[in-house]
């Protein structure tokens, strides 16, 4: 009699079945020689199976058919993952194997989506399709529904819409897309170029194709939480092994663009062991400075470091989580990087392996945070070069021409907007902006387009469109740059056929984002207990030896008490390497301290790794309160010996003759003011006795050294002041730094130098002292190709006054704070000059003003109107004025035809008037810009 004892069940096991093409299950396939499955994010997987002919159910897999592979976790029911069912469509065997083993090469049943291509239809440009400014579903449902219509794609299904992702979300509107796709272009190459793009991530659950917002459904985050997936070694994890290059890393990249355009840009904190390695990129379609240089940026980022590939051995007979149950492609996972340090890692890729005793095996692909960055910062790149990814228009008004050939408004109009940083470290703003070409008259006549020209303006009452962009006939893609982060713009283009400017575009609204990375983690602090206090020292470094960017602006200092649920406090900051120290805290009390890193763009880092440390007392602790009976309680090395004794407290009579040798005498134990005055002659002290470390800080004088005794010798030490306190001036030559003190120890002007801005030079900088509200601190920095003058909030370093500033290539005067108020004049080496921010209106003149300008709005039925100055202006005007008629806005089609002219100016007011236009009484608009004259009052 055999007794059958039930054993635990399979952690987690893998098995395959059959299904037919478009169809209903066939049957498990069980005795196969093993299987590979590899399951990659946003990509086709694939299956490699091996079957013997005379296996079970081998007829089912030699025949055409779909194989799905199914998983069982902990003894619970088989499950079809997503990503998962696959096409039988490849074989390979050997006629004179005796055993009759198949290979089978399957890919996933995605791969049928090469199979539908885009046909071509009756609103053809250029021989493309035109998807104007729609969603990523809108675009794949054009392919799959057309491809249906035609009887392709029979068993595919899908549970998205125009409208609304497989999640039932709204697509994101910033990333709508205008696209000029040719025909025979076929569905796989289209999604996996969308997903490149960062557009969306996508999967299949069985013949259901799932498409999703980026970085969402297929982007969960299991690392952090009260239960995160932790891949651990020895549990879930059996190797690790990890893979790094520096093939691909360089320092610096010269980027060059359209009509001679050659921008170089640098990365410092760049991994560069043997130094300097640069390379080279063309950018064809790009023209101006601002684009290149983020496009650089971007691509120095991606190749700054050394490259590691990270892949984790899984070990599941043991593991507490598990491929498919708990984690999947996509996810955010909680793992050992590189080095074995358990941090955040994304999941891009699970393999697996069968082999024929059903025994599993696999290992798991992860990037790290710089891996996901380099993916995002590609995205963005193929995004400006490529175009057609933004945000879609809100309408705007149209500007027609007096001609019969006006050309068409383009359509399909996307702004994308990002954020770079320039030579000095500010962030500045760029935008690609995307249209589709225009290819017929208003009337829908066809008609030859010369040209486009882009306008944008600030999106504020009353800004002034400009210029901004022209392109040639056959680019309908732009990129601007600099702009103003957090700024939103409004942006239009138009058409130009033989010099007849055509229609503009609906506007779109885009706002400008500021710089969002923040600067690297800082390494954790250096703490010390010396005198009662802490110091709190920074060595200027990132994790991992990282450089500091150009944008740095502070570390911030945090303290907690760890035995209390108060909140940590910021107990100062540092701009550069250096330290703090941290008065007040009670003895024997811990204390933990941890940094953070902050930019100009107020990105902060995540916190550093934390110290904790407790203020040492000077003396034994059952002695505090009570009288010191000697040197001898204090505790050894709280205080320098020096520092122990009291001034004048051991005197003459208490030291027994010849007690005290010279090896009793610790070095600088004898100051100036020890010795009785002339008791020391020349004749008592030996040759070469007396070197600089035997001179105490400050025991030498003024009083005390002879005129021209100091004579084109050099002075060597530490930090070199004036006085202790009040009144004094302190020059430390470890930092290069000269402070001036009126009074007291807090408020200071400063000078120092230093070579971390721009390698190689030496950067010189003045502060000025804070005024007593605390709201300012003037800022000096004068580098080799840059200076700026500018008053900061010594707060927070925020801009909050006027400023000065200037480079080899521009120059700009102004104005900026914390609010959107900014103003200033922009010089460059265009020859051209720009004016940011607003101008005073007419209400607030003084009769100083060089420029005066405004608007008015005159009714239905008045021929003319007196503009006056208010005051009466030091010189004479030279007025300039137009007229903006107001039956356009309820005639479009109206050719207004009046004139206007200015009959007289003064220094107290203009007076313009017009004619009634085409017998049409309106409404007019009234602009005007008056100076004083060159040469007036």
């Amino acid at each position: 009699m055999q007794v059958i004892i039930p054993g635990e069940p399979t952690k987690f096991a893998l098995r395959l079945v059959a299904y037919e093409p478009n169809r209903d299950r066939l049957g498990v396939l069980p005795q196969h020689n093993g299987f590979e499955l590899g399951d990659p994010l946003n990509d086709v997987p694939s299956l490699k199976v091996t079957y013997p002919d005379g296996g079970l159910n081998a007829n089912l897999i030699a025949g055409h058919c779909e194989v799905a592979v199914e998983y069982a976790a902990n003894g619970g029911p088989w499950v079809e993952p997503p990503n998962a069912r696959f096409l039988r469509i490849k074989r390979s065997g050997d006629s004179i194997d005796r055993a009759g083993s198949r290979s089978y090469d399957l890919p996933g049943w995605a791969w049928l989506l090469r199979k539908v291509v885009l046909y071509p239809n009756g609103a053809m440009v250029d021989g493309k399709r035109q998807f104007n400014a729609v969603s990523a579903g809108a675009i794949l449902l054009t392919f799959i529904q057309e491809g249906k219509a035609r009887g392709a794609l029979s068993g595919l299904t899908y549970n998205f819409s125009d409208t609304r992702d497989s999640d039932n979300k709204e697509w994101d509107s910033a990333r709508r897309l205008t696209l000029a796709i040719e025909p025979g272009k076929d569905l796989l190459s289209v999604l996996i170029n969308l997903s490149e793009q960062g557009v969306l991530d996508w999967r299949m659950q069985g013949r259901e194709l799932q498409v999703f917002n980026p970085d969402t459904v297929l982007g969960t985050d299991r690392a952090s939480g009260p239960s995160p997936v932790d891949l651990r070694l020895g549990r879930d994890i059996t190797e690790a092994p990890d893979t790094g290059t520096l093939e691909d890393a360089v320092s610096a990249i010269l980027i060059g663009g359209e009509a001679g355009l050659s921008v170089e840009v640098t990365n410092p904190a760049a991994v560069a062991p043997w130094g300097r390695w640069e390379t080279y990129q063309s950018q064809s379609g790009v023209s101006d400075a601002g684009t290149a240089r983020l496009l650089g940026q971007n691509a120095l980022e991606r190749v700054g470091r050394e490259r590691v590939q990270v892949t984790r051995g899984l070990m599941l007979d043991l593991a507490r989580w598990l491929p498919f149950e708990h984690y999947q492609p996509g996810d955010y996972l909680l793992a050992p990087g590189d080095g074995g340090a358990m941090e955040s890692l994304r999941l891009r890729q699970i393999t697996l392996s069968v082999g024929t005793d059903g025994q599993v095996g696999g290992n798991v692909v992860l990037n790290d945070r710089f891996l996901e960055r380099e993916i995002r910062l590609a995205r963005q790149a193929a995004g400006i070069l490529g175009g057609g990814v933004g945000s879609g228009g809100s309408g705007g008004e149209p500007a027609p021409e007096t001609n019969n050939r006006i050309p068409a408004a383009p359509q399909g109009l996307v702004v994308a907007a990002d954020a770079y940083l320039d030579e000095h470290g500010y962030a500045r703003g760029q935008a690609t902006v995307t249209w589709n070409a225009v290819a017929a008259d208003v009337n829908g006549v066809a008609l030859s387009i010369d040209s486009y020209e882009v306008y944008a303006r600030r999106d504020l009452p009353g800004e002034l469109w400009l210029m901004v962009a022209q392109t040639a006939s056959g680019d309908t893609k732009a990129t601007v740059s600099p702009l103003v982060v957090g700024w939103e713009y409004a942006w239009k283009v138009r058409a130009v056929s033989a010099g007849v400017k055509g229609d503009f575009s609906g506007q779109v609204v885009e706002l400008v984002p500021d710089d969002t990375t923040p600067p690297p983690v800082p390494t954790a602090p250096q703490l010390s207990t010396r005198l009662g206090v802490i110091h709190a020292a920074w060595d200027g470094r990132g994790v991992g030896g990282a450089v500091m960017p150009t944008d740095f602006d502070r570390l911030r200092i945090w303290m907690d008490d760890p035995l209390t649920p108060e909140p940590a406090i910021e107990v100062g900051y540092l701009d550069a390497a250096g330290s703090i120290v941290v008065p007040g805290e009670p003895y024997g009390a811990d204390r933990t301290f941890w940094f953070t890193s902050v930019d100009r763009s107020a990105n902060e880092s995540g916190p550093s790794a934390s110290a904790t440390i407790a203020t040492q007392p000077l003396v034994d602790a059952d002695l505090i309160g009570q009288i010191i009976d000697g040197a001898e309680h204090i505790i050894d090395g709280t205080i320098p010996g020096d520092a122990k004794i009291t001034a004048d407290s051991i005197t003459g009579r208490l030291i027994r003759a010849l007690a005290i040798e010279a090896d009793k005498i610790a070095a600088n134990a004898i100051t100036a003011d020890k010795i009785a005055a002339g008791s020391i002659q020349a004749g008592h002290i030996s040759a070469n006795a007396i070197t600089a470390e035997k001179i105490a800080a400050n025991a030498i004088t003024a009083a005390k050294i002879a005129a021209d005794a100091i004579n084109g010798k050099t002075i060597t030490g530490s930090v070199i002041r004036t006085g202790a306190t009040g009144q004094r001036i302190v020059i430390d030559p470890s930092t290069l730094d000269i402070r001036f003190y009126p009074d007291g120890n807090t408020n200071y002007s400063r000078l120092w130098t230093s070579d971390d801005d721009f390698a190689g030079e030496a950067t010189f900088r003045i502060t000025s002292g804070t005024n007593p509200g605390m709201t300012a601190r003037t800022y000096f920095t004068l580098a080799a190709g840059w200076t700026k003058l500018e008053v900061l909030n010594p707060n927070n370093s925020n801009a909050n006054g006027g400023f000065l500033e200037s480079a080899e290539d521009y120059s700009r005067i102004g104005y900026e704070n914390d609010t959107s108020d900014n103003q200033y004049m922009w010089f460059d080496a265009s020859g051209m000059t720009t004016h940011y921010g607003k101008w005073w209106d007419n209400s607030f003149a003084s009769n100083t003003w060089g420029v005066h300008a405004g608007s008015r709005i005159a009714s239905d039925g008045w021929t003319g109107m007196e503009i006056k100055y208010g005051p009466t202006m030091q010189g004479n005007m030279g007025p300039v004025a137009v007229l903006r008629d107001g039956a356009m806005l309820n005639n479009p089609n109206l050719r207004p035809n009046f004139y206007w002219c200015i009959e007289f100016s003064t220094q107290t007011s203009f007076m313009i008037s017009w004619s009634d236009g085409g017998g049409v009484r309106s409404g007019k608009g009234i602009y005007w810009w008056a100076h004083r004259h060159n040469g007036s009052a």
